[in-house]
């Protein structure tokens, strides 16, 4: 087989078999195949597309260039949950523990965050004490045990996802809907959950800037999903403005602990709770989505969700004290506040801008090497639709380097849009697909 006669059939418009598709992950994972003919392919597939059949083979043949998690020892429906990505969103946070509250036994892996703030992992290590590896013993264990373990992704797990997206961010070929889902399902069926609920954010601060691009991305990735013979759930949910207040590492665990206490801004409240219910109708303990939401519901009211995040952190070696002391974070320095410069109504925030302002501050990374600063973020005390009147804080920008606490306050700043018009609160849930 040769490399120049695939790149060649896929730039003509051909269809590629399984056995091409394998060898060309493969060949590229054991670095027999160079970085720019891998790069001509993925340009290739960028503007001819792939069909339903070589996006699944190329899934399969990411999936399988690792090693794929048993979780077979682990009693009852194990489901997963995975978001394409927000500014703001710590629902894993949230979702995990009211979803394990409720008896569903939940076993995830999380990546390092690349871009606007750190992945689930960098949120959890804010914690102090808080371990994200474990060995795959302890981990099992332990879900047996409380109902809940997030460990940080393995090098071994799809290592093909890793350089091939490591290509994908320098050659301009991010963004096609079957590169993006073979990207995620890979790592989601190498980890090894029954069912798995896919949150795909949809607005100026995700992947798919509209509903139709966020739908046709959900719908692939449920046909995956189906197809490798797991049960997948797509909703489709609003990434239009930053979700709930926080956004930064240690500010997002907090808003976090601060939900699950019942406090929580209501769109994050209102989404981890649709979604938890979800979670729990795939584990099999409600006969509809609808039933778990309730559950989930009465698992917040209760306090049983902060108690399994209290035992969830105790077992992974954090100090449990944060969830009521909130000083043991750390803690930023520095803090600017943008004003409001004349009354009216917040009408739009841009999740973007305001996720580039966090990075600006040190709570994301540029490239996979950046450290992050886990007390670097900003807190946004005024969303769309909420009142505002001149002079007013409508967000607080946070960090330990003045320099960058001052250009995030500038970028922070352009997100806000004010009118005398109260505009209509966005619809956070706005479709779900494969229920």
């Amino acid at each position: 087989m040769n490399m120049n006669d695939i790149i060649l059939k896929k730039r003509d418009g051909g269809k590629l078999t399984q056995a091409e598709i394998q060898y060309f992950v493969k060949g590229y994972v054991a670095e027999e195949i160079p970085d720019y003919q891998a790069s001509a392919l993925l340009m290739a597939i960028y503007f001819q597309k792939m069909d339903k059949e070589e996006t699944f083979e190329l899934t399969n043949a990411m999936r399988y260039s690792g090693d794929n998690i048993d979780l077979s020892g682990i009693k009852g429906i194990k489901v997963d949950k995975h978001s394409t990505g927000g500014v703001g969103d710590k629902t894993t946070l949230i979702v995990a523990p009211l979803a394990a509250a409720c008896g569903v036994p939940i076993a995830k892996m999380s990546g390092r965050g690349l871009g606007f703030t750190g992945g689930t992992g960098d949120k959890l290590e804010a914690i102090p004490g808080f371990q994200t590896a474990l060995e795959a013993g302890q981990f099992l264990s332990q879900v047996n045990e409380i109902g809940i373990s997030v460990i940080g992704q393995t090098a071994h797990i799809t290592p093909a996802d890793k350089k091939l997206y490591a290509l994908r961010d320098v050659t301009g070929t991010v963004e096609n809907l079957s590169l993006i889902a073979a990207s995620i399902m890979s790592k989601k069926l190498a980890a090894g959950s029954d069912a798995i609920v896919l949150d795909v954010k949809c607005g100026n601060g995700a992947f798919m800037d509209n509903l139709a691009d966020a739908a046709a991305l959900g719908r692939m990735m449920c046909e995956i999903g189906v197809a490798a013979g797991r049960r997948t759930v797509a909703a489709i949910t609003d990434m239009s403005q930053p979700l709930g207040q926080a956004v930064g590492n240690s500010l997002e665990v907090i808003e976090a602990i601060e939900t699950l206490k019942g406090n929580g801004p209501e769109d994050i409240t209102e989404l981890s709770l649709r979604l938890a219910g979800i979670m729990i109708y795939l584990g099999g303990r409600v006969k509809t989505h609808a039933e778990g939401q309730i559950m989930a519901q009465q698992a917040l009211v209760s306090g049983a969700g902060l108690e399994k995040l209290k035992s969830f952190i105790a077992k992974q070696g954090g100090d449990t004290a944060v969830v009521d002391d909130y000083s043991r974070f750390p803690r930023a320095s520095v803090k600017k506040d943008i004003v409001a410069w004349e009354s009216g109504f917040v009408h739009g925030i841009s999740a973007k801008s305001i996720g580039l302002a966090s990075q600006h501050t040190g709570a994301g990374r540029a490239t996979k090497e950046d450290a992050v600063d886990l007390a670097a973020g900003i807190y946004i005390h005024k969303k769309v639709g909420d009142r505002v009147y001149k002079g007013e804080s409508l967000a607080t920008v946070y960090g330990n380097n003045k320099n960058k606490v001052a250009n995030a306050e500038k970028e922070a700043a352009k997100a806000f849009s004010i009118n005398r018009e109260k505009p209509d609160r966005p619809e956070m849930m706005k479709e779900i697909l494969g229920l």
